[in-house]
């Protein structure tokens, strides 16, 4: 299990263009790139169109080193249902007791589990997601922040 992931600059998207965005600020820049799922995505928008989209930005991007994140909240079945889809990492926020459980099923699939993320850029309602990709992994805080 691993608390917090590689990268201390996260990006969280919605939507391909979102993704796409982000690895082009990675590319632009020569870094690396965490890629994270909104809150819960893996309920929402599920495994298939995280795998599909991450995999779409990383071929427009094959330069970036990236790591996408599937986010599973706290539902273990969720968790569960990303590392049968493939999913390489996954974030799960739930009790203690379960993430460690988990942590061993996602060892055995040679899956990465978070169970905490640090501060992230979230591109809902950015005017310039571009801009604020390069800021913030450059290092600036545009104020679209979320943990």
């Amino acid at each position: 299990m691993t608390a917090q992931p590689p990268h201390p600059r996260p990006i969280r998207f919605q939507s391909l263009s979102d993704a796409d965005t982000a690895c082009a600020a990675a590319a632009d820049l020569g870094v690396p790139l965490l890629l994270v799922s909104v809150p819960g995505a893996a309920a929402s928008a599920g495994a298939g169109w995280f795998r599909a989209v991450a995999a779409r930005a990383a071929a427009r991007h094959p330069s970036v080193a990236m790591t996408a994140v599937l986010d599973c909240a706290d539902r273990p079945g969720d968790a569960l249902g990303a590392l049968s889809a493939g999913i390489g990492a996954i974030l799960f926020t739930g009790r203690l007791d379960v993430a460690e459980r988990l942590a061993d099923i996602a060892a055995q699939h040679g899956v990465r589990l978070l169970t905490a993320l640090p501060d992230a850029l979230d591109l809902r309602g950015v005017r310039d997601p571009r801009r604020a990709c390069r800021d913030w992994l450059n290092g600036q805080d545009g104020g679209h922040v979320t943990e």
